[in-house]
């Protein structure tokens, strides 16, 4: 029997429409979840996978409820405070101490934000055969004008859907063969042999899913969101509304680690049963893994790869951005948030238009991606410590918080996250 049309066009706008909700109720933690996913974090996954296989997966189970403890309380600071992170950050630390903390912030996204629009101008070439430095110049500008020109309330719904780019990642599991028994022994009895370079994997995994820039984007993006709704902190707001946000900061957040870190599991997974058991272990950008991936998993697997590294540098960049723009103009007291005008926060808009400026330019330079990229590690790990520290330290206070300080688990599972980045620190810096 032929199905009837109207009632399929019906069922297709009751999809849509379920779908539209379900990413209305989801917002700062989703995108930063999604965000994490990045090109450059792509390269760090595609690496961990085509190096030691099924063996690092792991990593992503381990680092997902410290994650997911981490971004919950950037987020109750953010809401709690109706200030971002830098301006709280002023409350536990001395102004030139967060200053510095912006700083490196900046150079440390400048370089990440080179390294991702550089990735997605390689994964065009490898798609359409030329272009790459055009294309790196295009996506930069496209970017670029989106973030200064569109309103916040307009910009942050192209960047939920750009967040459903990261299922090209699962999708390519359906054109490889999966040994899934390997893989749950794997993650549960991975072989470990301690090697200085497994040691560097496992704290380049740790500190690609745990970066600085998205505690500050997801505290600044819950107030960008309070204020664009009208909406008083919860030190201010009734306990039913404090409670119903609270809880919608928890779904959001968990929702938003779960699609990142499950994301990243799959990207592991995809070079481990492919270019590690072929031998292929030496990949070193996110276009090396895709171009790897044609003649072991397929032209689709290839294809799914390559269209991913590019739509999730599209989503990355503005939040690399952004974070550091926040950042610095908070920790000076200037107006910030991609809801106002560039006329009125000139620092902030300044800071977003520098990186992603001088990210674009360095394309030019001599200079090694890699060596870069490993840099960015250094100082993301370097300054991962203290504001972890600052920020457990703030969620505690009742000056600042209130009645919605950090609970037992956000606690134990925030420190937990700091001592797990200084001992990354720590390591990285003995076998380096």
């Amino acid at each position: 029997m032929t199905p009837d049309t109207g009632e399929l066009g019906r069922s297709a706008v009751r999809a849509k429409r379920t779908l539209q909700i379900g990413l209305g109720r989801l917002g700062p933690g989703l995108i930063t979840g999604a965000a994490d996913d990045d090109p450059s974090g792509i390269a760090t996954y595609s690496q961990a996978g085509a190096r030691f296989g099924p063996n690092i997966l792991w990593t992503l189970v381990f680092t997902y409820p410290l994650m997911v403890a981490v971004q919950v309380i950037s987020a109750r600071i953010g809401r709690a405070t109706g200030k971002g992170l830098a301006a709280n950050l002023l409350e536990v630390l001395p102004q030139p101490a967060v200053v510095a903390l912006a700083i490196l912030l900046f150079v440390a996204n400048t370089i990440n934000i080179g390294a991702d629009v550089a990735a997605m101008g390689a994964a065009a070439q490898l798609l359409v055969g030329w272009g790459a430095v055009s294309f790196t110049i295009a996506a930069a500008a496209i970017s670029l004008l989106l973030q200064v020109f569109v309103p916040y309330h307009r910009y942050v719904h192209y960047l939920k859907w750009c967040t459903l780019v990261l299922f090209a990642y699962v999708g390519v599991i359906f054109s490889v063969h999966i040994d899934w028994a390997d893989v749950a022994t794997r993650v549960v009895m991975p072989k470990i042999d301690f090697s200085a370079e497994w040691i560097t994997v496992v704290v380049a995994v740790f500190g690609t899913t745990i970066s600085p820039y998205l505690f500050f984007w997801q505290t600044s993006e819950e107030v960008e969101d309070m204020e664009l709704n009208h909406q008083r902190d919860l030190k201010h707001t009734n306990r039913t509304a404090a409670r119903r946000e609270l809880r919608r900061m928890a779904v959001d957040t968990f929702t938003g680690m779960a699609i990142s870190n499950v994301i990243a599991f799959f990207i592991i997974l995809t070079t481990a049963v492919t270019l590690y058991r072929a031998g292929n272990t030496e990949i070193q950008t996110s276009a090396q893994a895709a171009e790897a991936l044609r003649p072991i998993a397929g032209q689709f697997a290839f294809l799914l790869f390559s269209l991913g590294i590019i739509g999730t540098g599209f989503l990355a960049a503005p939040v690399l951005a952004a974070s550091a723009g926040y950042a610095m103009a908070e920790a000076f007291g200037l107006p910030k948030g991609l809801e106002r005008k560039p006329a009125e926060a000139k620092t902030f808009y300044g800071v977003i238009i520098a990186a992603m400026v001088i990210a674009t330019g360095a394309i030019f330079l001599p200079l090694d991606p890699i060596k870069m990229l490993f840099w960015t590690a250094v100082i993301n790990g370097v300054i991962s410590v203290p504001i972890l520290g600052a920020m457990m330290v703030l969620a505690r206070r009742h000056g600042q918080m209130g009645a919605y300080v950090a609970n037992a688990w956000q606690r134990i599972l925030g420190w937990g996250a700091t001592i797990t980045m200084a001992l990354a620190v720590a390591a990285m810096f003995v076998f380096s």
